[in-house]
């Protein structure tokens, strides 16, 4: 495969772009906003710079990924020579299924149409198209250029043959592919999203405040960063929506999500996107500050 084209630039989007275009593929990141695109392109050179600034890059390879990276916002032009699409749009099926019914009526009958879903069904998303046995989930985590895990997930009908190209092309972009089942959640999110959502209750429930709940977390359990921290980076609303298929999905009341995360998406209250979540966001601001709502659970 040399031909990626990757549809949405967001954080996700460009993440995924900048790994393909630093590993010598030619990229098409598409997205319906010129602005969002000239905002990724953006993202990528200042995370390449901060590559070469501790060695891990030449300005020749920043140079060099740059030129592999074209944009478009137009998606029948960037998919016409595509070996492979790789979807990630927003955490929503209604849209995913849109895409994917385009993806497949425009890309080469020989490209794997992949989709960077978190939770939602493989099989659900293939069956909107006419090459069901060539769609494939590719999650990768965030931040994309530094993570190294890649959920490679297989629907109902995925090939043998397309399962082993996505693990070895996960592979060459230097990720560790783990294969999965396609089950709500995957495995990921289907063991981390209760656990968020644990310390979600916790909180509402008053049993600790904010910093407490984190603090046990990270000493305790020796996670990097605390559930609550963690809802933030990803994004509550986004912790919310993969809740909800977990919860459809198995029917199961112990997937779903607390009232509180509720009222948090409601208000607008998405975490780092939003500038406030469990904790404030400032641009330039490291520290940690706990939001107004709960400075009196602390």
């Amino acid at each position: 495969m040399k031909h990626i084209t990757v549809i949405g630039a967001g954080t996700m989007g460009n993440g995924i772009a900048h790994v393909f275009a630093m590993n010598g593929l030619k990229v098409n990141l598409v997205d319906v906003s010129q602005d969002a695109l000239d905002r990724a392109i953006a993202n990528i050179s200042k995370n390449l710079d901060r590559m070469v600034a501790k060695g891990l890059l030449t300005e020749e390879g920043k140079t060099t990924t740059l030129a592999n990276l074209e944009t478009f916002t137009e998606l029948d032009l960037a998919v016409k020579e595509a070996d492979m699409v790789v979807e990630a749009a927003t955490e929503n099926v209604d849209l995913k299924l849109k895409i994917f019914k385009q993806m497949d009526d425009l890309a080469p009958s020989k490209a794997i149409l992949a989709t960077n879903t978190s939770s939602i069904s493989i099989t659900k998303i293939a069956a909107v198209t006419k090459r069901p046995t060539q769609v494939i989930g590719m999650h990768f985590m965030n931040p994309v250029p530094i993570m190294k895990l890649v959920e490679v997930i297989r629907g109902y009908a995925t090939s043998n043959e397309v399962t082993n190209k996505v693990m070895e092309m996960s592979r060459a972009l230097g990720k560790v592919p783990v294969e999965v089942n396609d089950y709500p959640g995957f495995v990921a999110n289907r063991i981390l999203m209760p656990m968020i959502n644990e310390a979600i209750y916790s909180l509402y429930e008053g049993v600790a405040g904010v910093e407490e709940i984190d603090t046990v977390m990270k000493l305790g359990m020796a996670h990097p960063m605390g559930p609550l921290q963690l809802a933030d980076f990803i994004g509550l609303d986004v912790c919310l929506a993969i809740l909800r298929v977990l919860h459809e999905g198995f029917g199961n009341p112990k997937y779903a999500p607390c009232p509180l995360l509720v009222n948090m998406v409601a208000a607008g209250r998405l975490g780092v996107k939003s500038g406030e979540g469990f904790y404030l966001y400032q641009p330039g601001v490291k520290e940690l500050v706990v939001a107004g709502n709960f400075k009196q659970l602390n």
